[in-house]
């Protein structure tokens, strides 16, 4: 993990592990024993912020994104790993991704080809703001592991900036107007693109 203040990790793994929901997820997530998995993004997100805004309700998730990287995984197993989640958190809007096959669809979905990631790091890295590029596991031994490619700071700083890696400005500015992120957390700082 790259954080500038290594105390932000312990501080986000105690929100993690405060809350009961996510906590279910990620044992659900590990019992799958998937290559290379986290659970991120929008649902580490509005946790955090939730947190930091004393929200005492858990705000509507679209998804919970659980995402691994497996390249030997033949294309396709998705649906099979999303039903085992469905089973076991039935509550849990889930989508599952193997980022290995990401390159595969990536270009009908947004209009532009990306090459093959090459781990779950730069998965992660990939994510569209910075803000959201930060993802956790639940290791055997109860552990959690924080990926956060850019460190922790705009999470918590609750800063929207986007991340251009794989991200066009128009896409960004999209996401912007369609999470509304300021309406339900108002404390929330938005850089446009440029």
């Amino acid at each position: 993990m790259n954080a500038r203040h290594p105390d932000r990790q312990d501080e986000l793994q105690a929100i993690v592990r405060s809350s009961p929901w996510l906590m279910q997820a990620l044992h659900a997530a590990r019992d799958l024993c998937l290559r290379q998995w986290c659970i991120g993004a929008g649902a580490l997100r509005n946790r955090v912020w939730d947190h930091l805004h004393g929200h005492t309700e858990p705000s509507r998730l679209a998804d919970v994104d659980l995402v691994y990287f497996d390249p030997e995984e033949p294309p396709g197993l998705e649906a099979r790993h999303q039903a085992a989640l469905a089973r076991a958190c039935p509550d849990l809007p889930w989508e599952l991704t193997n980022q290995a096959h990401v390159h595969l669809w990536f270009e009908s979905c947004f209009g532009h080809a990306v090459a093959p990631l090459r781990s779950l790091q730069d998965a992660v890295a990939s994510w569209p703001e910075f803000a959201t590029a930060v993802a956790v596991r639940l290791e055997t031994d109860d552990t959690l592991t924080v990926i956060a490619p850019y460190g922790l700071d705009d999470l918590f700083a609750m800063r929207i900036r986007r991340n251009p890696a794989r991200v066009s400005v128009e896409t960004f500015r999209q996401r912007i107007a369609q999470k509304q992120y300021a309406q339900r957390w108002p404390r929330v700082q938005i850089e446009d693109a440029e």
